[in-house]
């Protein structure tokens, strides 16, 4: 796997980005040979190209965690990166912008970064040898908001178009959510990740307008959860809720809930610990053969 390029999604520092907005790094790990970066102060959002060796077409645009205060980079970005490699996937990291550092279209950030990210891989997806109808999206913990607002959202206009890639669909062609925050309404919310985003006093129209299992319908992407059930940060209900709401609509869903794994367990992590949700990468390749949504090779 190889990084080829960064592709800033705006060109640039999009309008209404503070000025004096930087970007840094924090080292968060307290182990030598396992890194555990934090990025931050994110003013010009990209999308860094991730190519496996053998690409087979498929794409998954990752989006880390970080209780929309910071992006994780690492257990929740290049860990997942390396294990669907092997798979011929091709992944685009997401580093998105905060909506607590300043953005004048506050909470609408995320979206729109997020359908911003889905149309350019759509836009450029031949310049990779990629399938533009095999394009997913993969978030963690409030990157899972993330990912299922633009799952739910795809065609709510989050931001003014700034170029032709702004005429194609911002719909993915599937959904991946792990150790999901979904709601923004008690009892089952991540109270961190709702301050972030809204704020420490959002109303209720608010609260239901950001909430994404609130707006599924038919045309809402596939979907493959994994969580665990002993999570102490984001409730389960966060997932199954969504997975309700899916099922009501009849949208195919796969959920795999595990007994042991709290929050954040990635992937290392995880199989450091010897616990069974470490194989959960296993489970999403499953997920993407069985429902053709990577090119298998044939004879």
């Amino acid at each position: 796997m190889t990084n080829e390029q960064v592709i800033s999604l705006w060109n640039g520092r999009p309008a209404g980005t503070p000025e004096s907005l930087e970007p840094y790094v924090v080292e968060r790990s307290k182990d030598l040979f396992r890194a555990d970066r934090a990025l931050m102060g994110i003013a010009d959002p990209s999308l860094t190209v991730l190519l496996p060796e053998n690409p087979n077409g498929t794409s998954i645009i990752v989006a880390p965690g970080g209780s929309y205060r910071r992006v994780v980079l690492d257990k929740e970005g290049i860990e997942i990166a390396k294990a669907l490699a092997p798979e011929g996937v091709t992944t685009f990291l997401l580093a998105y912008r905060l909506p607590g550092e300043g953005h004048e279209a506050g909470p609408d950030v995320t979206l729109a970064d997020g359908q911003r990210a889905v149309r350019l891989v759509r836009a450029h997806a031949a310049e990779w040898g990629l399938d533009p109808d095999k394009i997913g999206i993969l978030g963690f913990s409030a990157a899972g908001h993330l990912a299922a607002s633009v799952a739910t959202a795809y065609d709510r206009e989050a931001y003014e178009p700034i170029d032709d890639a702004d005429s194609l669909s911002a719909r993915p062609d599937f959904n991946v959510l792990v150790y999901p925050v979904v709601t923004m309404e008690d009892p089952f919310v991540h109270t961190g990740s709702r301050e972030a985003l809204l704020g420490e006093m959002p109303t209720p129209e608010q609260e239901a307008l950001y909430s994404p299992e609130k707006h599924v319908t038919a045309e809402t992407p596939q979907t493959f959860m994994v969580l665990a059930d002993n999570d102490p940060s984001v409730p389960a209900q966060n997932a199954v809720n969504f997975y309700l709401a899916l099922h009501e609509a009849g949208v195919p869903a796969e959920m795999h809930i595990f007994s042991d794994g709290r929050h954040g367990f990635g992937i290392k992590g995880a199989a450091d610990q010897g616990m069974p949700v470490a194989g959960w990468p296993a489970l999403l390749a499953d997920w993407l053969h069985y429902n053709h949504l990577v090119v298998e090779e044939t004879e």
